[in-house]
């Protein structure tokens, strides 16, 4: 079993919790240089993917919008020319 365990990690357990230890502190001491929390990044995160969310649904909402007014002119001219090609045949 610690073959494949050490396969799915790819080192040691020990080597790769050692590793984990040392960016947690690199990383640790960036933030803090920064002076944010976890808790700062965290809701920096969410609100990332919260502004990324109501950003998507509003391009599709405009998106909507030109397929609508496209339509408009479209599907009239659609279905004239197939009126005037069927009185054709």
């Amino acid at each position: 079993m610690s073959g494949a365990v050490t396969r799915f990690l790819g080192d040691s357990p020990v080597r790769v919790l050692l590793k984990l230890v040392v960016a947690s502190l690199i990383v640790g001491m960036a933030i803090a240089a920064f002076g944010w929390s976890p808790f700062d990044v965290l809701y920096a995160i969410r609100e990332f993917f919260v502004r990324l969310w109501n950003m998507g649904f509003s391009a599709i909402e405009q998106f909507a919008g030109y397929i609508l007014i496209g339509a408009a002119i479209v599907i009239p001219a659609f279905i004239i020319l197939r009126l005037l090609s069927f009185r054709r045949t």
